[in-house]
């Protein structure tokens, strides 16, 4: 009985610490590149934008709305539950607030009818199309309104996500975008406007990244991405 307590007790401190601190979180996709790569091992603070049902495990039928809730600022990298089935957790950038107007033009990127700049940086990323083909990406330096700056990359800037119509973020709602503008289910697309609810938190910084299997940990020494242990994400 005391060891049944016992691992009850146990069980009890990890749900709180993992819905009330952290909760950590892994990249299975290319759609934050250059900021994150798949097999980036990050941890979430559950305590940035306050707390809803999604933020404890499994996202139980609590009434709706935010305690302590505070409004990510643009620029934020954050997981959501998807709006589509309120499970799924995706990450990706805040760019649009309850009330802006977002358009994509050209490859380029309008917040309120005023371009956000972006100037070329680095070297090429390559990354692979849906045919398995690789192909080299443009880097930028983007600049948000409120000066906030981060890195994206694009192929072209002719793809159907690079002309679109004006999205006008409702009232408690977010607009969201991967930093891959190329290759990302975001706002522009199925993903739709985010509900401030949906908020599971704030990407904070990464623990380990792995090119390669997680489970492979005999080939750690030579996949483990060294020089991304302990980066902060911008």
């Amino acid at each position: 009985m005391d060891s049944l307590k016992t691992v009850a007790y146990a069980l009890l401190i990890a749900v709180g610490i993992r819905s009330a601190f952290v909760e950590p979180f892994n990249i299975p996709s290319g759609s934050m590149i250059p900021t994150l790569l798949v097999g980036d091992y990050l941890f979430v603070s559950k305590w940035s934008y306050g707390y809803s049902r999604h933020s404890l495990p499994f996202s139980p039928p609590l009434p709706g709305g935010r305690l302590m809730g505070k409004l990510p600022e643009r620029g934020d990298v954050v997981v959501f539950k998807t709006p589509a089935d309120n499970r799924t957790d995706f990450i990706k950038r805040v760019i649009g607030l309850p009330g802006d107007k977002i358009q994509m033009q050209g490859g380029r990127l309008y917040i309120n009818g005023v371009i956000v700049p972006r100037e070329r940086y680095g070297d090429p990323i390559p990354t692979r199309n849906i045919y398995g083909q690789s192909q080299a990406n443009t880097q930028y330096l983007e600049t948000l309104p409120n000066g906030r700056q981060h890195l994206i990359i694009e192929y072209s800037d002719n793809s159907f996500t690079d002309n679109t119509r004006v999205f006008e973020v409702p009232p408690g709602h977010l607009f969201m975008m991967g930093d891959n503008r190329d290759d990302s289910s975001d706002s522009r697309l199925d993903v739709g406007y985010v509900p401030l609810e949906n908020l599971v938190g704030k990407a904070q910084f990464i623990f380990l990244s792995i090119d390669g299997s997680f489970f492979a940990f005999w080939e750690w020494p030579f996949t483990v991405r060294f020089k991304r242990l302990g980066q902060g994400i911008q």
